[in-house]
């Protein structure tokens, strides 16, 4: 393949990716998207493979590598279940990042670059911000695929000084910097290059266990920009122009859409890189500066019960969250929608911007079940309607209901929009016990006089509810 061929597939690439990322903006469009970036991809593969910068003695290697990888991604998307999508998601920026460190390298050592001058300088500095950068994404990822899936406690862990470390490794990094661009020869310059690299590693380390459980969804999405850059900055150490384009629509979306979750958490974003978010434990007794402990009754209820709460009701709003997902409940709750409707009754859907374990969480579990889209509605589109809603039923959600964020200053997570579902007549929270949140403190919803508990399985305790609507 020429080089001008080469050009063209790697422009038309770029398109299929813009026209992806649009498309993945809706739920709509959703599958359109995904298909425009899986032909995107493939367009880009084949240009790099049969392009004219790699050899004929290089493809049987190249090829093979293709088998394995393509191999390992087929088993885990059959293997992966949508509750495990989100580590999935960390597990692949990980990865990211370690192919972005190795790259680095690899083009460090590579003696067939020879520059001098400034061309020289420019392109050891793409070498060391892109280990830099791949470095941090890649431990980042990995505690965060670890407190995802529940081997690393959501609570932050803050160390003292903490600010103070980070900006003393900043300091290391760039002095390291100096030394390593005026490095003479290879050798010298590979010592300044692997401070800078464990430092790295333990500053995305140290980055992600500093941010609570509520935030995870954030971080995720951050880390998602952080692969782009990555990716970026590997395009510019191998002077590839699709990579530097689409690491740079990835860095730049992933960035866009953090700063739009910490609006709708009312975050700043580096306040959640400064961590502390959901450290609170909601099990002390309140104490000065600490969130007030919620009185009152738990009133249970029973699956029959909720039933004839949902028969009798005119408006009803479903708020799904991760124990939904956790249950894969979602086609049950579609179901008990269905029936729902074919009585007259109204139901729709209220998705919280965070709800689940990353961005979107909620919508793919909700568009696997067939729930249609003009029923799914986002938080601001709902929230004011829940005062006319006659049943709220809330499936394995806690954060993203709790009044404390905007009746308790003090609570950790104080100024946190949430889907104000004890508005509404009744409302009826699914879980399987009282245990806190992701964010670690306790939600007065469930004492509320309005409320009722609906304690057990979201799975077992909604094909109940489902069994009784069709009695």
């Amino acid at each position: 393949m020429s080089q001008s061929l080469a050009t063209v597939a790697y422009l038309g690439a770029a398109i299929l990716f813009i026209l992806s990322l649009g498309g993945l903006s809706n739920p709509e469009t959703s599958r359109r998207g995904n298909l425009f970036g899986m032909v995107g991809m493939a367009l880009a593969v084949l240009a790099t493979v049969f392009g004219p910068r790699v050899g004929t003695s290089g493809i049987a290697w190249i090829v093979g590598a293709l088998v394995i990888g393509g191999g390992i991604g087929l088993y885990a998307a059959k293997i992966v279940k949508m509750t495990q999508m989100p580590e999935l998601v960390a597990l692949m920026h990980s990865l990211v990042g370690l192919a972005a460190c190795l790259v680095g390298f690899a083009s460090y050592v590579d003696n067939s670059i020879q520059l001098q001058g400034a061309e020289k300088t420019i392109h050891e500095v793409e070498i060391y911000v892109g280990i830099l950068i791949g470095a941090v994404t890649f431990s980042g990822s990995l505690i965060a695929f670890g407190k995802l899936n529940g081997r690393i406690g959501g609570k932050p862990l803050l160390l003292p000084a903490r600010h103070w470390l980070n900006l003393v490794a900043l300091l290391v990094v760039i002095w390291f910097g100096r030394e390593f661009l005026n490095a003479h020869d290879v050798q010298a310059g590979m010592l300044p290059l692997i401070v800078m690299t464990v430092i790295a590693l333990l500053f995305g380390v140290h980055m992600v266990m500093a941010i609570g459980g509520a935030d995870m969804p954030v971080v995720v999405s951050m880390l998602n920009s952080y692969s782009g850059w990555a990716a970026a900055a590997t395009g510019f150490m191998l002077s590839n122009d699709l990579l530097i384009v689409t690491g740079a629509l990835v860095g730049s979306s992933g960035a866009i859409l953090s700063y739009i979750m910490c609006n709708a958490m009312n975050r700043n974003f580096i306040s959640v890189i400064a961590g502390g978010f959901g450290s609170g434990s909601g099990a002390a007794p309140a104490k000065k500066g600490e969130a007030a402990e919620p009185q009152g009754e738990v009133v249970p209820v029973s699956a029959v019960e909720t039933a004839e709460m949902l028969r009798e009701a005119k408006e009803v709003v479903i708020v799904p969250g991760y124990g939904m997902a956790v249950a894969q409940a979602q086609h049950t709750v579609y179901e008990i929608t269905q029936t729902l409707r074919e009585k007259g009754i109204n139901v729709r859907f209220a998705i919280h911007p965070v709800a689940g374990r990353m961005p979107g969480h909620m919508n793919v579990l909700l568009a696997e079940a067939k729930v249609p889209y003009d029923i799914v509605m986002e938080m601001d589109e709902i929230n004011e309607d829940f005062p006319d809603c006659d049943v709220a039923m809330v499936i394995g959600a806690n954060d993203i209901v709790n009044p404390s964020a905007l009746e308790d200053p003090a609570s950790p997570i104080a100024g946190m929009p949430v889907l104000e579902v004890w508005k509404a007549r009744h409302a009826i929270v699914m879980k399987r016990s009282m245990a806190s949140g992701y964010a670690g403190v306790d939600n007065p919803l469930f004492y509320k006089e309005n409320n009722r508990m609906l304690f057990g399985d979201a799975k077992k305790m909604l094909d109940e509810v489902l069994g009784a609507l069709k009695a």
